[in-house]
């Protein structure tokens, strides 16, 4: 039996255009001679679709795009499609009104249909809003063998592998139970840092501990802060990997089962990433190429300070985009240095994309002659330290509106950490590039980058403080701890979820670590109004992120915890 698996980038809601990918994929297996064909969750009208999902028009025209495509499938060719089903239970036994479902597609119709039986509520996940759970184990026989159907978390709760058991279901041992031949998996996973081995690891756990072989079909492309990074591969019974296909691309892969032997044949490893720099790289580019595709932008602009965060979005924008499709606009301050300029422009001219040079000093001038009767007898202060960032802010939301471009903001992960950015200054645009790349992997990357050939990021910009220059002699660290502190300080505090005692025992200064704590506690009404930002770690800034602004939690039980551990 010859399988093909699509690695599909779906446009959120727009169906006729998913239609037609998985269509076009179809008739290039049906060429190859494949018997069945795997989509990704969803497929048919992309992951998440969130509150579209609440549109009755939006489920109706959903089936009826189903059928339409069943319909003008090849007629020896089954296809697996990710799709949504009523409940027609929900008036009878309560319950959410559809099912996250998997639609098997043969000779011109809908033959099966089966549903996502663990259904998540973690971090980004939120699929008990809109569907209710399958209670039934999914299979299907085609000739002489047996399909086991899984839905992306389904195979997520083996009890041997995690030390415990999430849901009271564990699909995968169901289907082992029914004697099935082979288990296939039709995810949307979202990339985070280090996830594809984890995926790896579990499901080959999962495969040597059932004897069935897994064939794992992930989707790929960016969707607001989400990424999905594709993937896909496969385990034979041993659950070894015999197949892998490329990541952040789309793809079409033929693997064979042999009835004889009951495991797959192998095929193509695609091998992975040599380092986590060119993986987030490549997450982050696909992030912007997407976004603004699928958001109907073709050009961006960014202001470049000469600093690093400015310059590594750049290079991310340049290769997503193309060098002409790339502005970047330099806005000089009298506090900016000569060589912020000059970086900037070699940056510039390394990446070969255009710029606009607009000095900011008049503009300065007016805003203190405006505010002078108001400001009359104060010192100066942030106020007038952010009034820079906000002209810069404005213009370039002036030149995005303009000429229709894109505007990425620059600001990093640990800066919008502990809110070292400004509301309505730099922290405009319509995508926040790098918000979820703490300050210490931005440096990583950009050497990283540099390492691939010719220079891209000047080497003052590398090695020079960094510093917002908003007032003479500036630097990062006058109100930040080094950013290899506080990096490391973050880690602990949002990613690992650590309390102040344990950060402190880590090794780190109790002053320091109360500072912090309040500092990110502080900044939460400022990450509220953030623009979205593509998340690449396992707890980001985003949709996954719901922290009350008005709560005194988590400043006061970690200084508290501070105060009676120093």
């Amino acid at each position: 039996m010859k399988i093909a698996i699509a690695q599909l980038n779906p446009i959120i809601g727009d169906l006729p255009y998913n239609a037609e990918n998985i269509l076009n994929v179809a008739h290039q297996a049906a060429e190859s001679g494949v018997d069945l064909l795997l989509t990704p969750e969803l497929s048919i009208c992309g992951y998440p679709p969130r509150d579209l999902l609440l549109n009755p028009g939006f489920i109706t025209e959903m089936g009826h795009t189903l059928t339409e495509l069943a319909q003008k499938l090849p007629a020896n060719l089954a296809v697996l499609v990710g799709t949504v089903a009523p409940n027609p239970n929900v008036d009878i036994k309560g319950g959410k009104p559809l099912f996250n479902s998997i639609a098997l597609l043969h000779q011109g119709k809908i033959v099966d249909t089966f549903h996502k039986r663990l259904l998540p509520t973690y971090d980004v996940f939120d699929e008990r809003r809109y569907f209710e759970p399958g209670h039934e184990p999914s299979y299907f026989s085609f000739g002489d063998i047996t399909i086991g159907v899984t839905v992306c978390e389904d195979l997520w709760n083996d009890e041997e592998f995690w030390g415990k058991r999430t849901y009271a279901a564990n699909p995968i041992a169901d289907l082992a139970r029914i004697g099935v031949d082979l288990v296939v998996n039709l995810s949307a996973s979202p990339y985070t840092l280090g996830k594809q081995q984890l995926r790896e690891t579990m499901l080959g756990h999962c495969a040597s501990r059932f004897n069935l072989p897994i064939i794992y079909t992930n989707q790929v492309g960016g969707n607001d802060d989400l990424i999905f990074d594709g993937n896909s591969f496969a385990l034979n019974r041993n659950g070894e990997v015999v197949c892998r296909l490329p990541g952040f691309t789309t793809d079409l892969t033929c693997i064979e089962f042999n009835s004889e032997t009951g495991d797959l044949i192998p095929g193509e490893i695609v091998p992975n990433y040599t380092s986590s720099d060119e993986e987030i790289w490549q997450a982050l580019v696909l992030g912007v190429r997407d976004y603004a595709y699928k958001c109907g932008f073709k050009t961006a602009i960014l202001g470049l300070s000469g600093g690093i965060d400015s310059a590594l979005v750049a290079a991310i924008a340049t290769s997503a985009l193309g060098a002409d499709n790339v502005l970047g606009v330099l806005m000089p301050s009298p506090y900016s240095s000569s060589h912020s300029v000059s970086d900037a422009l070699m940056l510039a001219k390394n990446l070969d994309i255009a710029t606009q040079t607009l000095p900011i000093g008049e503009l300065m001038q007016s805003f203190d002659h405006t505010l002078a009767p108001l400001f009359a007898g104060t010192e100066f202060g942030i106020a007038e330290e952010n009034i820079q960032s906000r002209i810069r802010g404005n213009l370039l939301m002036a030149i995005a509106n303009k000429f229709g471009h894109l505007l990425l903001s620059t600001g990093n992960k640990s800066e919008m950490a502990v809110g070292y950015c400004t509301l309505y200054g730099d922290m405009n645009g319509g995508l926040a590039v790098i918000a979820d790349v703490p300050k210490t992997r931005v440096y990583s990357l950009c050497h990283w980058l540099n390492q691939k050939g010719k220079e891209i990021i000047p080497v003052n910009i590398l090695t020079k403080p960094p510093s917002a220059e908003l007032k003479p002699g500036q630097v990062d660290q006058d109100s930040l701890p080094p950013y290899d502190i506080l990096d490391d300080i973050l880690q602990r505090l949002i990613n690992q979820h650590e309390s102040a005692s344990q950060i402190i025992a880590a090794g780190h200064d109790p002053e320091t670590v109360n500072k912090v704590i309040r500092l990110v506690a502080r900044a939460e009404f400022k990450r509220r109004q953030a623009p979205p930002g593509i998340k690449i770690t396992d707890r980001a800034f985003g949709t996954g992120w719901r922290m009350p602004i008005a709560s005194n939690w988590l400043a006061v039980k970690n200084a508290y915890q501070v105060i009676r551990n120093s």
